[in-house]
């Protein structure tokens, strides 16, 4: 399958006049959430809501992190989404249930996002 990159704008949701855009974030459907670099999270204003939440990363190693809420956009698609403030030497990430709220999902063959189609109401 392999992996690829995709970039994004993260733009505060409560003052949408602030916003970053990040140029390499691996997608990853086997992350819950999207992480960005706290740096530029605090750029722009957005707030750790959620604090010392417990991960575990893919290698096994326990951290602690702060979460908190930013519009991610992806070409035309956006969402709000929770997102983790991630430190020096953390993977950036394109998580799961930002796909999801995107409504994108993975071509592997064509290592790309594309438009999941109708979501289902029921």
């Amino acid at each position: 399958m392999g992996t690829f990159h995709v970039g994004c704008t993260i733009t505060n949701h409560v003052d949408r006049s602030k916003s970053i855009r990040l140029q390499k974030l691996l997608v990853d459907t086997g992350s819950e959430y999207t992480w960005a670099p706290a740096s530029k999270l605090e750029k722009i204003g957005v707030q750790r809501e959620k604090k010392d939440i417990h991960f575990v990363m893919a290698n096994g190693e326990e951290v602690t992190r702060n979460m908190g809420f930013a519009i991610i956009r992806i070409d035309k698609y956006f969402t709000i989404d929770e997102v983790v403030f991630a430190q020096k030497g953390d993977l950036l990430l394109l998580g799961a249930r930002t796909l999801e709220g995107l409504n994108l999902v993975v071509d592997s063959g064509k290592k790309k996002l594309v438009a999941a189609g109708p979501v289902s109401a029921a």
